[in-house]
């Protein structure tokens, strides 16, 4: 009796042994990808205009990070930039250089697909890429890959000519507008319209694009249930990049009455021809110069729109992660390749280093974070990469100069993994972010702006000539400069520092 008891207790003890060194499955990590899409885009984060149920829920269900960043872009397509960074994990000009050796057909193992298949995930990619790596040498499920914006009638090979180059070409004014450029002049201008299957774009192939993700998305999950490996998808939306096109139930829901401008919009912003943000600029040219309160409120209302077609899709992919029973092991990140000015500051576009134009929504449910959660450090949307390494337990190379976020989900950090936010377009922005204090510089006027974003998050009071802050301009300017070195950014501003104030 007293052996038998023995062997039980010696084999309830290696059971217990056993059982502890079982390793737990790897999460599942489902990265849901906006293109063009603002921080102030959705309601639950303060628009109290638009209609976004879903992304709602992402944020009450989830952990919310307000202030997000890109970097910029070294040319006028912002999102190739950003989806370079966040698919190599490198900064901005470090990317640029890169990303010839994928046009070479080397390093695509040094990517975020392939990083997380070694970790032992299945991994699954649709929709829009930019990226010059080829998609199915970095995810190894590809369907559907889209262009950087979607095609019209006019071209059906992806993306539109500069405005100015259409002029050249003696396009008329009315035939600009019937490929959704200039317009609308008036309330009479019917000349083209964002429901019109005929104009192509996101129509294009008889299902709208979006639809046509949240389907592919629903096919795999699915799939999903015959397999006891761990997955990674990258679910990239078009939306709500224009020509921003949705059904006319969606339009309905935005009579143009109830559509408000921002604080900051103006006719026209003063700097844009020297900042690279003219007429010659494509998202720029979407709307007639200068501005007008119509023709500013029919952007916003065709971008509500469409963002809230891309929220109902959001809405049954996580329902299908339900019903497949994924959701209990599934991290779900959202956010979107920057920000859009879609009227702030006179503008419409991205190629800025304003909020509205470099800072997307970002938010991350799972098992373990905080439900209705905010963080309010400053961090790269670019993050997301590292942190879905770290999710998956695999050790981030020391090229990826992003961060995990996990820190700041499971343990209560508190302060940036970042001294400052660095940003840049081409060769006419550069801009830091420092201590609630946002340095704009513009080198081709010779002239910084600086802003108190504590009490001017619009961006609106320039505080540059302000004899009181010539300390805090000077400060700022140089570890603009340290940071410029850190980036191996190529652009040298020294000669914009301005003097300091002659001593009283």
């Amino acid at each position: 009796m007293k052996k038998l008891m023995l062997v039980s207790l010696l084999f309830l003890a290696f059971g217990c042994q056993s059982k502890k060194k079982e390793t737990p499955p790897k999460p599942n990590i489902v990265f849901v990808f906006a293109d063009d899409m603002t921080y102030t885009a959705i309601h639950a984060l303060g628009n109290t205009e638009i209609q976004t149920p879903n992304l709602d829920k992402l944020v009450e269900n989830g952990t919310t990070f307000t202030h997000a960043y890109n970097m910029g872009a070294w040319n006028g397509a912002v999102c190739v930039a950003s989806r370079a960074m966040i698919i190599s994990g490198r900064s901005v000009w470090d990317a640029n250089d890169f990303r010839q050796n994928w046009i070479n057909g080397n390093d695509f193992d040094k990517t975020w697909g392939q990083l997380m298949e070694s970790a032992g995930y299945d991994t699954y990619m649709t929709g829009k890429w930019h990226v010059d790596a080829p998609a199915d040498s970095v995810f190894g499920n590809v369907v559907h890959i889209r262009p950087g914006m979607p095609s019209d009638s006019w071209n059906h090979g992806g993306r539109i000519q500069l405005f100015n180059g259409l002029l050249e070409q003696g396009m008329s004014e009315s035939e600009l507008r019937s490929i959704g450029y200039n317009r609308p002049l008036s309330e009479n201008d019917t000349t083209w319209s964002p429901t019109d299957e005929k104009f192509g774009g996101f129509w294009l192939g008889g299902k709208h694009w979006s639809e046509v993700l949240k389907d592919d998305a629903l096919g795999f999950i699915e799939n999903t249930k015959k397999s006891d490996k761990p997955f990674f998808m990258y679910l990239a939306f078009n939306a709500p990049h224009d020509p921003r096109q949705a059904p006319q139930e969606y339009l309905d829901k935005y009579p143009l009455e109830n559509i408000s401008l921002p604080k900051s919009w103006m006719p026209e912003y003063p700097y844009k021809d020297s900042i690279g943000n003219g007429p010659g600029l494509r998202d720029e040219a979407l709307a007639p110069f200068p501005r007008t309160e119509y023709a500013t409120k029919v952007h916003i209302r065709e971008y509500y729109a469409l963002i809230t077609h891309l929220d109902d899709q959001i809405g049954k992919i996580l329902d299908g992660l339900r019903a497949a029973g994924k959701m209990d092991n599934t991290y779900v990140i959202f956010t979107a390749d920057h920000g859009l000015a879609i009227g702030r500051h006179g503008l419409l576009g991205k190629q800025t280093q304003f909020d509205h134009s470099v800072r997307p929504p970002f938010m991350m449910v799972g098992p373990d974070i905080a439900k209705g959660g905010k963080i309010h450090a400053d961090i790269y949307l670019q993050d997301a990469m590292a942190t879905s390494l770290d999710l998956a337990g695999v050790e981030k190379p020391d090229y990826v100069f992003f961060n995990s976020l996990l820190p700041f989900l499971r343990e209560g950090r508190k302060k940036s993994n970042y001294k400052a936010i660095y940003g840049a377009y081409v060769d006419s922005q550069r801009m830091i972010r420092q201590g609630g204090f946002k340095l704009l510089v513009y080198p081709k006027l010779n002239k910084v702006l600086l802003f108190d974003l504590e009490k001017d998050p619009e961006e609106m009071n320039d505080l540059a000539e302000d004899p009181e802050y010539a300390d805090k301009v000077t400060d700022m300017f140089e570890d603009l400069l340290l940071l410029q070195k850190e980036m191996n950014d190529p652009l040298d501003i020294a000669s914009v520092l301005p003097k300091s104030p002659e001593p009283k």
